[in-house]
């Protein structure tokens, strides 16, 4: 097998042992490759700039920028990087969470090795890998509706406040040390998000359903 051939991979996870754990592993088989190791979610984005991986196994709860927060980053400057969410936690939120920011797979931790690695070469090629608890949760999500707003980011969920005081898009800029077209990005997500077409209509609709605190 050439070296082009090789599915490089990127490991992301706070635990150090953890992280040797997954390298050791890839060494076992040849058509994977370790193209890089990080420690937290913006290590991991900026890791991604570098060295170019093909597949991301991903750690959920990290500190600073969740493994949420950094599969959605790494999906939207890296389209071509495919990521596996790797965690220790069942909770449906949380899959849903990381399924919705772009996430092909999601296996929990005490997975076999032969599974991982196939997982990873699925990928690779565009196919989804989920353990039984991942696919119920998305079950039960589109078995479900959702609420009003439910998709909404920390972030956006700031920005809709500040919507419903009266700010402008620049008194929110000011408010959040932000750019006015990145506040522009984030009301426009938050009227897609929750249907309407209008500043006027997604502030009724923060106040009906009560969105924010």
């Amino acid at each position: 097998m050439t070296p082009e051939s090789r599915i490089r991979v990127l490991l992301v996870d706070d635990h150090t042992m953890v992280r040797r754990g997954l390298a050791i592993f890839l060494m076992a088989f040849d058509d994977l490759e370790l193209a890089g190791e990080a420690a937290s979610g913006d290590a991991a984005v900026k890791l991604c700039a570098q060295v170019q991986p093909d597949v991301v196994l991903m750690d959920i709860m990290m500190s600073g920028l969740d493994g949420v927060a950094a599969t959605r980053a790494i999906r939207q400057q890296f389209p071509h990087v495919q990521v596996i969410a790797l965690s220790s936690f069942k909770e449906e939120a949380m899959i849903q969470g990381v399924l919705q920011a772009g996430a092909i797979g999601y296996l929990l931790k005490d997975v076999s090795a032969d599974e991982l690695a196939q997982a990873i070469r699925a990928a690779r090629a565009g196919r989804v890998t989920l353990s039984p608890e991942a696919t119920q949760a998305l079950v039960h999500a589109v078995s479900q509706p959702r609420a009003p707003g439910s998709d909404l980011t920390a972030r956006e969920r700031e920005v809709l406040a500040l919507m419903v005081q009266g700010s402008s898009n620049n008194e929110i800029a000011e408010k959040l040390v932000v750019s006015s077209s990145t506040v522009k990005s984030h009301v426009s997500n938050v009227l897609s998000k929750l249907g309407v077409a209008s500043r006027t209509e997604a502030v009724a609709l923060a106040v009906r359903y009560r969105l924010i605190p």
